[in-house]
């Protein structure tokens, strides 16, 4: 392991941090030491994102101080902090798509009014093998997946010169294969002296990759365990505050041995009656290709069938389809063998409910509330609503209801959705989408980005749901987490969806293999 310098990079004391109806900070302490990779863990709402916010100027703290070098400095903007040598790269990046690598990574530090195209992308090269970056200069940015541009964001924070770089949940969309190669990346910026910071809730990947980990709660930072002094499970006890509460869910993030029998909750039921059916549907993308090729699946009451690929095979036409905000070219969906029409009142009707994959985009509205965002498909409710009218008072007691049979954890329902954690926020999804009658629903990515504790609450919703006798469709680039749910797991890939197989014959191996477009 790397000798620690006694002398930190950077160091937070005491940093308290409030929000309108939130204190995100309550006297936290953190440390960057050189030639470390440091995971800051917590849930949802912990406060990691805006501990290392402050760290990079993009807040400042109301109490606190902060040091660079041993020195105590004032951090009014993130380019004080550049100025510093802190840097961060956050979950969204901020890239041109129609430069190249080169332009995109040397934008803002050129060297003269006039680029000289090849001294640029030598430049860019050079960093890129140093830090084993793995990109060419000259490709197109919006040619590359969405593992290459996160590349392409280390190599803008590295070529200014950053001695602590800090990423936002840097692996919730990367593929295995990416996340590999970008915890081979940040050791190798660790290991020139600089210091790595990961916030994360990924505890198999922090075990995998960090030298420390922070753990923090409701503001706080708990403690900093050496990886070799601790364990995942004792982290993740440290983190909620509790035991995990389902069974097959500690397996799935890293800190348990998977067994069939802990992690599959039930086997296929052939005999169960079909609820949801899709018959040869097909959706062309903005180009005119085919993102959907002729796709069918069944699939039973009381069953979750799983649909595996890798990002961009047609799993957001899939689900856009099916929550009505895309338009099928062919085929047809059926509910109970009743063909179902999918704009938002035949969709609910039909008791078919959807969690789309991005709830920013599709899920909640960041700028209503969280009344709003709970009751906006329910003003033909007679409860809240007469004669047209919202009735402010009745609608604000559903909402709290709501709030507290699915544990969001607001101020109050008229909060806007924005301040609130991501895991609230997915929670009141689920609230708006499974309070009413469910025959079949549609779960896309539902855990993305969440910590154990919100985890564990979806599923248990979403479990419940199977229960009750609804088909479940679950859509999902985390195989571990579609062979611990599902009773049988299909593969879509280039628009094709495979048979499903029981998953018990969902191997590993098979899954890789469909999902890279090689037959069996």
């Amino acid at each position: 392991m790397t000798e620690v310098d006694p002398t930190p990079l950077a160091e937070l004391r005491g940093i308290t941090k409030s929000f309108p109806g939130v204190l995100a900070n309550d006297a936290a302490d953190f440390k960057v030491l050189p030639g470390r990779v440091h995971g800051l863990l917590g849930e949802n709402g912990a406060g990691k994102s805006t501990l290392m916010s402050i760290l990079c100027g993009l807040y400042q703290p109301d109490r606190g101080s902060i040091l660079v070098d041993g020195r105590p400095v004032t951090l009014r903007t993130p380019r004080d902090a550049a100025a510093h040598g802190l840097g961060i790269v956050q979950q969204h990046f901020a890239l041109v798509p129609n430069l190249t690598v080169a332009e995109n990574v040397i934008l803002g530090v050129e060297d003269g009014a006039v680029l000289r195209t090849r001294r640029m992308r030598e430049r860019v090269q050079q960093l890129c093998s140093r830090f084993r970056l793995d990109l060419d200069p000259s490709a197109t940015v919006g040619d590359l997946s969405i593992g290459q541009r996160q590349r392409v964001e280390l190599a803008k924070t590295l070529i200014r010169g950053r001695r602590v770089l800090v990423l936002d949940e840097p692996t919730t969309v990367l593929t295995q294969s990416e996340v590999e190669q970008l915890f081979e990346t940040l050791r190798e910026i660790a290991s020139q002296r600089s210091g790595v910071v990961i916030i994360t809730h990924k505890l198999d990947e922090l075990m995998a990759v960090c030298d420390d980990i922070t753990v923090m709660r409701a503001g706080r930072t708990l403690a900093t365990h050496p990886v070799g002094d601790t364990s995942a499970g004792e982290l993740a006890v440290e983190m909620v505050g509790r035991e995990v509460s389902v069974p097959w869910l500690a397996a799935t993030l890293g800190f348990a041995e998977e067994a069939d029998s802990a992690v599959r909750p039930r086997t296929h039921v052939p005999d169960s009656p079909v609820r949801l059916r899709l018959e040869d549907v097909s959706v062309r993308d903005h180009h005119g290709m085919l993102a959907l090729d002729g796709v069918g699946v069944d699939v039973r009451a009381g069953e979750i069938v799983g649909v595996a690929g890798v990002e961009g095979n047609g799993q957001r036409e899939l689900v856009g389809v099916l929550a009505g905000i895309v338009a099928m070219e062919s085929g047809a969906v059926f509910v109970d063998g009743v063909e179902v029409r999918l704009d938002s009142p035949g969709r609910r009707s039909a008791g078919l409910r959807v969690i789309t994959e991005d709830r920013h985009q599709s899920g909640v509205v960041l700028d209503m509330t969280l009344l709003e965002n709970l009751i906006c498909d329910r003003l033909s409710d007679r409860r809240i609503v007469r004669r047209g009218v919202i009735r402010r008072r009745d609608a604000a007691r559903l909402a709290d209801d709501l709030s507290a049979e699915y544990q969001i954890k607001a101020p109050n329902c008229h909060t806007p959705m924005r301040n609130l954690s991501g895991g609230n926020q997915q929670r009141s999804v689920l609230a708006r989408e499974l309070s009413a009658p469910t025959a079949v629903l549609i779960a896309a990515q539902p855990t993305r980005g969440l910590d154990i504790g919100a985890t564990a609450d979806v599923v248990e919703r979403i479990l419940q749901v199977r229960d009750s006798g609804a088909a479940v469709l679950y859509v999902s680039s985390d195989l571990a987490e579609l062979r611990a749910l599902c009773n049988r797991v299909a593969v879509l890939n280039g628009g094709v969806l495979t048979e499903a197989r029981p998953t018990a014959e969902a191997t590993p191996e098979w899954l890789g293999t469909a999902m890279s477009g090689v037959s069996q």
